[in-house]
């Protein structure tokens, strides 16, 4: 099976579940091809903030002028990229780690949600997956960082739950798992739910029940779901453990999105 994980900066700031998260992706890659998709949006705002430069955030899509681009190549193509990488190596799981850009892989476009101008951001407008399965063949896991280039020749700063979306449908993958720093998506009563199709996270939207960065996460789930992708499930990383599991035992927690 084809699986592609996302991994959220959240995860990258944590040493400790960053192994076991490592780990995890090694013993579900030793059956399945797995790519990795990661954000580090923590790491970024770190970074900009020690050089005087606040961040600002749009229906959970960071504003990105030129300066704010560079920094996210840098931090998420660089640093954040080559960490993961090396998390993996500790437990001797083989990766390769790339940007959208390399290769082509990844094409953006400029992204404007309701008219919004926020600089740099842009949403994937075309996919490549050879160098993926290239690297699946020399039993490797790709690690894409979440930048890609525009037509123009531009890095655009990519949300990496919609990074994550559109390189599983490129993949015809069978699962797209996001690993988050929260216990799922919440109803208006802020209880998880344990499934939720995709009318009534349209709803639950509307009223603001799901807001800020839950929103992407939600547009990368409908996105996935309705090009192709089996499964999609929110898991909470604190629980990276049973993601080797994920087709073998019935897992309790996060949310499972569905069609409907």
């Amino acid at each position: 099976m084809k699986i592609v994980v996302k991994l959220g900066g959240a995860t990258l700031e944590d040493s400790s579940l960053l192994e076991r998260a490592a780990l995890a992706i090694k013993q579900l890659a030793a059956e399945h091809q797995v790519a990795v998709v990661h954000g580090g949006g923590a790491a970024l705002t770190r970074v900009l903030k020690q050089i005087g430069k606040s961040s600002q955030f749009i229906d959970g899509l960071r504003v990105t002028d030129a300066e704010t681009r560079d920094f996210a190549v840098m931090v998420l193509a660089g640093h954040m990229n080559k960490k993961l990488v090396a998390a993996l190596a500790q437990v001797n799981q083989p990766a390769v780690g790339m940007c959208g850009g390399d290769g082509l892989a990844f094409r953006a476009r400029k992204k404007a949600p309701n008219g919004h101008d926020l600089g740099f951001v842009g949403e994937i407008s075309a996919a490549d997956p050879r160098w993926i399965t290239a690297i699946w063949q020399q039993g490797c896991v790709p690690v894409i960082s979440s930048v890609a280039l525009g037509s123009d020749g531009e890095y655009y700063n990519v949300n990496a739950d919609q990074m994550a979306s559109a390189c599983a449908v490129a993949c015809c993958a069978n699962a797209l798992i996001f690993l988050t720093d929260v216990a799922g998506v919440k109803d208006e009563e802020g209880l998880v739910m344990r499934w939720l199709n995709l009318n009534t996270a349209a709803t639950l939207a509307a009223k603001a029940v799901i807001s800020g960065g839950m929103l992407p996460k939600m547009d990368a789930c409908r996105n996935a779901l309705l090009h192709g992708v089996g499964r999609v499930r929110i898991l909470p990383a604190e629980q990276v453990e049973i993601l080797p599991e994920f087709y073998f035992s019935k897992i309790e927690s996060g949310t499972e999105v569905l069609v409907a």
